[in-house]
């Protein structure tokens, strides 16, 4: 079968790209190696508790400024429910505890008392960035990458607002540190901003371009924190469920090893499996590494071309501890997003991010406990170390950052019900992340902006988005380059592209703080909602036993598959799923019911506590709504 489209990596910005040409009619196969969409972006549960596996903090639902992920849901019109924390983060730094809120005029005026010689020049130095971040990213927004904005809309902006225009561009090329120079002269203040940097884009001041940090600082503010109603799985599964509404194929479990050309043409792929699928455009989600270093074979590859991805320096590998806590231990003051700094002179392994998504949202765990995700960097030489050693390694880096929680939060270590961490090698395995490089490439003069792997390549079919690409880090961004990944293929094919419309249908639905069981499926039909909570139960274990209920030749049923698509409420793939099971076993969907029975029996909640996901309900249920739909 040849595909219209496919895309290489079932990441944020993949999977974007993926909805976007679907909506837009193509047929479009997205290839994942995992067994779950989404990348960084997704779960996992332990005992009925859900953990963020990374992004827990996500940007760009807002109603103005960066909104990448609003501007796709509504190009899509599939709604979306999220809960906007109250502060984007708060920074502990050297004693004192900074709250990054909405009203910025408030933010410049606390950050005065921290830096009083600096007050002035604070007000200033915000009032200044938030005139040109209005200009440029407010009143007239674009949701592409700058290697894809069309000349004629960027002159009519340009024209508009020539002196923020000026400033932005004059950013380009110089250091997150130069434009500081350009208001401060106290040492101290330039160890914080060092701090938000190193945090937002994994850079320092002197790596970071100043074009990015100017954004950056201004939309920390404006554009808020938010976080998906029942967690993050529902980002990534919302996405999923827009492709395979609108005709596309999720290939899941499987990795494209090799991109296949003929007479120096991409045309294809070769996947794990050893399977060859074929399309007319090719969309590349995942690290420049992996492109030139191992998917493009020498032949079709220019020497200087492979030298150029090996040199792009890549951000610092991460290590990520999860923890289920005792509730007692948070502080009721506690924010769900804190930056807790050790030492404000450097970089180093006390640096942690700590992210506690069940304080804003109620469904992630029992209500007397909390969900703790805290990531930070890790200097040791993961990748020689051999099992032993790398066991070792684990439990030394799994005790300091709990040594690190003990500090903010006392009495943390005695208050953990579950303890588990993710090496860089753990994060590599998972994601394709190269060496734990959470981040790709590192945004840093040299190799920023328009020095990284652009959405063109030198192949007219070929594309790329993802955090390789010029965009960089984080979810709004990585959103954006699928967007300008889709539209560059639509411009090709004559179609129209995705551009902003002030009056489209807005999708997002923010809920008050906190969600709750009550307040998540609210507004589903009572037969549906009681169908996706079923679902929801699921473990979607890693290595599920519930197959091993059905005999050996039938147990190829994706039970995990299925759960997972019900759960945020993907009927058409969850009964696509199980239409190709009957259909390839010869089953009669309108008139045989599958006995899973003891699926049930093996499911691990039926190990545990005696209550198994109820799929054969689920299971008898789907096959009614496709009897329904024949």
């Amino acid at each position: 079968m040849e595909y219209d489209a496919i895309i290489i990596g079932g990441g944020l910005s993949g999977l974007t790209a993926g909805s976007l040409l679907a909506k837009s009619g193509l047929k479009v196969a997205v290839i994942e190696k995992s067994y779950n969409p989404g990348g960084s972006c997704g779960i996992f549960k332990r005992n009925g508790v859900t953990f963020d596996i990374g992004a827990a903090m996500l940007f760009g639902f807002g109603e103005q400024g960066f909104n990448a992920h609003r501007f796709v849901f509504d190009c899509l019109e599939e709604p979306i429910e999220v809960v906007k924390h109250e502060l984007l983060y708060c920074i502990h730094f050297k004693g004192q505890v900074i709250r990054f809120g909405a009203d910025i005029d408030a933010f410049a005026a606390q950050l005065g008392t921290v830096f009083p010689s600096e007050r002035a020049n604070i007000r200033r130095f915000y009032r200044d960035l938030e005139k040109m971040y209005q200009d440029v990213m407010v009143e007239s927004p674009s949701y592409t990458t700058p290697d894809e904005i069309p000349a004629k809309g960027a002159l009519k902006s340009l024209i508009k607002h020539p002196l923020s225009y000026a400033r932005f561009l004059g950013y380009l090329n110089k250091s997150a540190r130069s434009l500081l120079e350009g208001y401060f002269a106290d040492p101290e203040i330039f160890k914080f901003f060092d701090k938000i940097t190193s945090t937002y884009c994994y850079a320092t001041l002197e790596e970071a371009p100043a074009v990015l940090a100017a954004v950056m600082f201004v939309d920390n503010h404006l554009g808020g924190s938010y976080y998906p109603a029942g967690s993050t799985i529902f980002l990534p599964g919302k996405l999923e469920k827009v492709i395979e509404e609108y005709g596309g194929t999720m290939v899941l479990e499987k990795e494209v090893v090799k991109i296949i050309f003929e007479h120096n043409r991409p045309v294809g792929v070769v996947l794990s499996s050893g399977e060859a699928v074929y399309g007319r455009d090719l969309i590349y989600s995942g690290t420049v590494w992996n492109l030139y270093g191992k998917l493009i074979d020498r032949p079709n590859l220019s020497l200087e071309r492979a030298r150029w991805a090996a040199r792009q320096v890549p951000t610092y590998p991460s290590v990520v501890l999860y923890a289920q806590v005792d509730k007692a231990v948070i502080p009721l003051d506690t924010q769900p997003v804190e930056m807790l700094v050790g030492n404000p002179d450097r970089l180093d392994e006390s640096e942690v991010t700590v992210y506690i998504s069940s304080l804003d949202d109620k469904t992630l765990c029992d209500p007397d406990s909390h969900v703790v995700l805290a990531i930070g960097p890790s200097f040791k030489d993961w990748e020689a170390a051999n099992e032993g050693a790398y066991q070792e390694c684990k439990e030394q880096e799994k005790v300091r950052l709990m040594g690190v929680l003990e500090e903010r939060f006392p009495g943390f270590k005695k208050s953990i019900r579950f303890a588990e961490l993710a090496s860089p090698r753990t994060i590599a395995y998972y994601t394709n992340k190269n060496g734990g490089a959470v981040a790709g490439p590192k945004q840093m003069l040299g190799q920023h902006m328009f020095m990284r792997l652009h959405t063109r390549t030198e192949w007219d079919n070929l594309f790329c988005c993802g955090e390789s690409t010029v965009m960089g880090t984080g979810t709004p961004t990585v959103t954006t380059s699928g967007i300008a990944a889709a539209n560059a293929v639509l411009k090709k094919r004559g179609l129209l592209p995705y551009v902003y419309q002030p009056e489209r249908k807005q999708m997002v639905r923010i809920l008050k703080r906190p969600v709750t069981a009550e307040k998540l499926y609210a507004d589903v039909p009572t037969e549906i909602r009681t169908l996706m909570q079923k679902a929801a139960r699921c473990e979607y274990c890693e290595h599920p036993y519930c197959g091993l209920g059905m005999p050996a030749h039938l147990r190829n049923l994706d039970i995990r598959g299925i759960m997972r698509r019900v759960a945020v409420g993907n009927l058409v793939g969850a009964g696509k799923r199980l239409a190709a099971y009957c259909q390839e076993h010869r089953l009669q969907i309108d008139c045989e019911s599958l006995e899973l029975s003891q699926c049930e029996c093996q499911c691990i909640l039926n190990t545990r506590t005696g209550q198994p996901v109820e799929i054969q309900a689920v299971i008898d249920q789907l096959q009614a709504l496709l009897r329904q739909n024949q």
